[in-house]
Order: C-alpha cells, then sequence, then structure tokens
C-alpha cells in the first residue's frame, strides 16, 4: 500500500538546486552534522517546493521556478512574510524558519520552512487510498472548519495589513 501522505522523490531535471552554494548558507544558519540531501515533491502549481535534509533534520524549502518572468506572481518575501504572522495565530500553518534574498546562493530568493506532514487530497487519490464517504464528509468538514477560523483571523492584528488594499476589493473584482 502506498504511504498515506505525500512523499518527495528525485528532483526533476532541470530543477536542481545547487547544493555546493547551498550547504554553507545552511550551515551558517542550523546547527545540524551530517550531509544535506535534497528530493523535490511531486505536482504543485505554482513555486518548487523541495525537502532538504540536514544530516536527521528535515526542512522544507520553497523557491520560485526556473525561468520565471513574473517575480510578483512567486513572491517569496511575501509568502514567508505571511506564513510568519500566521502560524503564530494559526498553529497548523506551517512555521517559517528562514528567508533569503540573495542570488548568489539560488539564484531567486527562497525560503525554510518547518515541514507538516500529510496527504494533499487531490482529484485522483493515491492507489489504495480511499474516501469512503464518512471519511469524505469529515474531511468536507474539516476544510470548512478551518477556512472559517483562517478568515475569523484578525489580519492586522497578526501584522498582515498591509499586506493588500482590502478597500474597494470586491469592486476592482467585478467592475470591468
Amino acid at each position: 500500500m502506498v504511504a498515506p501522505c505525500d512523499q518527495a522523490g528525485a528532483v526533476r531535471a532541470g530543477e536542481e538546486l545547487d547544493v555546493a552554494r547551498l550547504q554553507p548558507f545552511l550551515q551558517e544558519h542550523f546547527r545540524y552534522s551530517g550531509p544535506v540531501s535534497i528530493e523535490q515533491f511531486p505536482s504543485g502549481h505554482s513555486n518548487l517546493t523541495y525537502l532538504v535534509r540536514l544530516g536527521g533534520r528535515e526542512v522544507v524549502l520553497r523557491r520560485p521556478p526556473f525561468g520565471s518572468k513574473v517575480p510578483s506572481a512567486h513572491d517569496m518575501a511575501r509568502e514567508y512574510r505571511v506564513l510568519s504572522r500566521l502560524h503564530t495565530a494559526y498553529p497548523v500553518a506551517p512555521k517559517a524558519l528562514l528567508y533569503c534574498d540573495d542570488p548568489s546562493i539560488l539564484n531567486a530568493p527562497f525560503y525554510l520552512m518547518e515541514p507538516i506532514r500529510g496527504m494533499i487530497v487531490r482529484r485522483d487519490p493515491p492507489p489504495g487510498v480511499l474516501f469512503p464517504p464518512e471519511t469524505a464528509r469529515r474531511l468536507s468538514e474539516a476544510f470548512i472548519d478551518n477556512l472559517a477560523r483562517l478568515h475569523s483571523l484578525d489580519y492586522a492584528a497578526i501584522g498582515l495589513s498591509d499586506l493588500g488594499k482590502p478597500q474597494g476589493y470586491f469592486e476592482r473584482q467585478v467592475t470591468p
């Protein structure tokens, strides 16, 4: 049977990270012994996500896709900032650990966060994983409960009031 959580695997061709440049940066910011190894999570529709093993410790690295021409669509600083603030009020969000905008490391900004184990519910579950009606109902309810919990957060109180332009948002979306 397939493991019930998403697994990292081989890094896709053309999406390799330069371990020789990354390792000194990691050594400077994390205490670990042993080798650095990198795997990549499959799928996803935007930023690239890697599992980085620092000896016995695991962290997740997120970076924009290679060759991205729209930096605002892959704003690592914004994503890191949101997660950094969100985790304090919503602990099920991953804990952001470190942001880097030095292009000499990976030729793009990136950040590291703590991993969260689990399965990403996709249209087609992995072979051997079944979602009987009761499980699907509980998952749907948990999704709605968490969405409501996120929307109930006071975004200003957690330091995200300057993230966007909330005034007039609806009008900007529907007015041609």
